[in-house]
């Protein structure tokens, strides 16, 4: 490897999927607020909104999208802005 290039603060870190609230730890640089106790310890933590257990690809599971009531929700709020 080469010298002083590679970061030096890798610590233990806890990477927790919000949608199944799985918790993983790996070393990681990443950079973090808050922090989780898990298994006893106390680590950073960082959310994600998606991870191996919860990704369509590796659970073989696909989720329905409610992209109807987001759209709708949209073009109510800005129905007032509509130039006729």
């Amino acid at each position: 490897m080469r010298k002083g290039i590679h970061p030096e603060n890798y610590r233990l870190v806890a990477f927790k999927d919000m949608s199944n609230d799985d918790v993983f730890i790996t070393k990681s640089t990443v950079e973090t607020k808050e922090t989780i106790v898990h298994e006893g310890v106390e680590y950073p933590v960082f959310k994600m909104e998606i991870s191996r257990t919860s990704h369509p690809f590796y659970t073989g599971k696909s989720k329905l999208i409610d992209t109807a009531g987001r759209i709708d929700k949209f073009k109510t709020k800005y129905a007032k802005f509509d130039k006729k």
